[in-house]
Protein backbone atom coordinates (compact mmCIF):
# COMPACT_ATOMS: atom_id res chain seq x y z
CA UNK A 1 0.00 0.00 0.00
CA UNK A 2 1.08 3.44 -0.92
CA UNK A 3 0.02 6.70 0.93
CA UNK A 4 -0.33 9.93 -1.19
CA UNK A 5 -0.44 13.56 -0.38
CA UNK A 6 -3.30 14.99 -2.77
CA UNK A 7 -4.43 18.32 -3.62
CA UNK A 8 -7.25 19.50 -5.99
CA UNK A 9 -7.29 22.29 -8.04
CA UNK A 10 -8.54 24.46 -5.60
CA UNK A 11 -5.13 23.52 -3.38
CA UNK A 12 -7.26 21.46 -0.86
CA UNK A 13 -4.86 18.99 0.84
CA UNK A 14 -5.55 15.42 1.36
CA UNK A 15 -4.57 11.48 1.75
CA UNK A 16 -5.22 8.26 0.28
CA UNK A 17 -4.51 4.97 0.10
CA UNK A 18 -3.55 2.67 -3.18
CA UNK A 19 -2.27 -0.22 -3.75
CA UNK A 20 0.16 0.89 -6.34
CA UNK A 21 1.00 3.89 -8.42
CA UNK A 22 -1.32 2.19 -11.72
CA UNK A 23 -4.10 2.18 -8.71
CA UNK A 24 -4.01 5.98 -8.24
CA UNK A 25 -3.60 6.74 -11.75
CA UNK A 26 -6.39 4.43 -13.19
CA UNK A 27 -8.56 6.25 -10.33
CA UNK A 28 -7.80 9.23 -11.18
CA UNK A 29 -8.02 9.12 -15.06
CA UNK A 30 -11.81 7.88 -14.45
CA UNK A 31 -12.86 10.07 -12.24
CA UNK A 32 -12.85 8.41 -9.00
CA UNK A 33 -11.00 10.53 -7.18
CA UNK A 34 -12.95 13.22 -5.27
CA UNK A 35 -11.81 16.18 -2.74
CA UNK A 36 -13.16 15.87 0.29
CA UNK A 37 -13.92 19.78 0.84
CA UNK A 38 -14.97 20.78 -2.44
CA UNK A 39 -15.52 17.43 -4.02
CA UNK A 40 -13.55 18.41 -7.39
CA UNK A 41 -12.31 15.65 -9.46
CA UNK A 42 -8.94 17.79 -10.76
CA UNK A 43 -7.20 15.95 -8.01
CA UNK A 44 -3.18 15.28 -8.61
CA UNK A 45 -0.39 14.26 -6.07
CA UNK A 46 1.52 16.97 -4.02
CA UNK A 47 4.76 16.81 -2.91
CA UNK A 48 5.53 14.38 0.03
CA UNK A 49 9.13 13.72 2.04
CA UNK A 50 9.69 10.54 2.47
CA UNK A 51 9.31 9.31 6.02
CA UNK A 52 13.27 8.35 6.66
CA UNK A 53 14.80 7.06 10.13
CA UNK A 54 18.13 9.17 11.16
CA UNK A 55 20.01 5.92 12.00
CA UNK A 56 19.60 2.85 9.77
CA UNK A 57 19.15 0.70 12.86
CA UNK A 58 16.36 3.20 14.34
CA UNK A 59 13.41 1.83 13.87
CA UNK A 60 10.14 4.14 12.30
CA UNK A 61 7.43 5.08 14.50
CA UNK A 62 3.80 4.05 13.51
CA UNK A 63 2.31 6.77 12.04
CA UNK A 64 -0.40 8.26 14.98
CA UNK A 65 -3.69 7.74 13.86
CA UNK A 66 -6.35 10.72 13.39
CA UNK A 67 -8.72 11.05 16.56
CA UNK A 68 -11.84 9.27 15.99
CA UNK A 69 -13.92 12.50 16.49
CA UNK A 70 -12.14 14.06 13.35
CA UNK A 71 -13.18 10.84 10.93
CA UNK A 72 -16.63 11.23 12.09
CA UNK A 73 -16.55 15.23 11.83
CA UNK A 74 -14.67 14.55 8.62
CA UNK A 75 -17.47 11.30 7.34
CA UNK A 76 -20.50 14.02 8.56
CA UNK A 77 -19.50 16.68 6.69
CA UNK A 78 -19.19 14.83 3.61
CA UNK A 79 -22.55 13.03 4.40
CA UNK A 80 -23.82 16.24 4.47
CA UNK A 81 -22.06 17.73 1.54
CA UNK A 82 -23.72 15.04 -0.50
CA UNK A 83 -27.08 15.23 1.01
CA UNK A 84 -27.71 18.95 -0.04
CA UNK A 85 -25.62 19.28 -2.99
CA UNK A 86 -27.01 16.04 -5.01
CA UNK A 87 -29.88 14.34 -6.54
CA UNK A 88 -30.82 11.19 -4.12
CA UNK A 89 -31.87 8.85 -6.58
CA UNK A 90 -32.79 5.67 -4.20
CA UNK A 91 -32.36 2.15 -5.61
CA UNK A 92 -32.42 2.99 -8.95
CA UNK A 93 -28.95 4.63 -8.73
CA UNK A 94 -26.77 2.03 -11.55
CA UNK A 95 -29.22 2.82 -13.91
CA UNK A 96 -29.10 6.45 -13.27
CA UNK A 97 -25.54 6.55 -12.96
CA UNK A 98 -25.22 4.39 -16.46
CA UNK A 99 -27.64 6.58 -18.52
CA UNK A 100 -25.68 9.61 -17.26
CA UNK A 101 -22.92 8.12 -18.36
CA UNK A 102 -23.69 7.22 -21.30
CA UNK A 103 -25.38 10.63 -22.66
CA UNK A 104 -29.20 9.46 -21.98
CA UNK A 105 -29.36 11.82 -19.37
CA UNK A 106 -28.47 15.27 -18.01
CA UNK A 107 -25.19 15.32 -16.25
CA UNK A 108 -25.74 15.83 -12.56
CA UNK A 109 -24.62 14.46 -9.56
CA UNK A 110 -26.12 11.72 -7.77
CA UNK A 111 -25.96 9.59 -5.06
CA UNK A 112 -28.41 5.86 -3.91
CA UNK A 113 -27.98 2.53 -3.11
CA UNK A 114 -27.30 -0.16 -5.37
CA UNK A 115 -25.56 -3.99 -4.72
CA UNK A 116 -22.33 -4.81 -4.79
CA UNK A 117 -22.54 -6.72 -8.24
CA UNK A 118 -23.89 -3.80 -9.98
CA UNK A 119 -21.36 -1.50 -8.40
CA UNK A 120 -18.97 -3.64 -9.63
CA UNK A 121 -20.32 -3.47 -13.21
CA UNK A 122 -20.51 -0.14 -13.17
CA UNK A 123 -16.69 0.29 -12.53
CA UNK A 124 -15.74 -2.39 -14.89
CA UNK A 125 -17.98 -0.26 -17.38
CA UNK A 126 -15.68 2.73 -16.66
CA UNK A 127 -18.28 4.75 -15.04
CA UNK A 128 -17.02 6.78 -12.42
CA UNK A 129 -18.74 5.85 -9.40
CA UNK A 130 -17.37 5.52 -5.49
CA UNK A 131 -18.75 4.65 -2.50
CA UNK A 132 -19.15 6.63 0.16
CA UNK A 133 -18.97 6.22 4.19
CA UNK A 134 -22.34 7.80 4.90
CA UNK A 135 -23.57 7.91 8.56
CA UNK A 136 -26.47 7.32 10.32
CA UNK A 137 -28.52 9.98 11.01
CA UNK A 138 -28.66 9.72 14.94
CA UNK A 139 -25.84 8.18 16.68
CA UNK A 140 -26.02 4.47 18.60
CA UNK A 141 -24.27 3.86 21.76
Amino acid sequence: MIKYNLQCAKEHGFEAWFDNIDSFESQRENGLLRCPSCNSAKVERAIMAPAIPKKSNASRSAPTAPEPSSVMQMMQKMKDHVTENFDYVGDQFAEEARAIYYGEKEDRDIYGETSLDDARALVEEGVPVAPLPLLPDRAKN
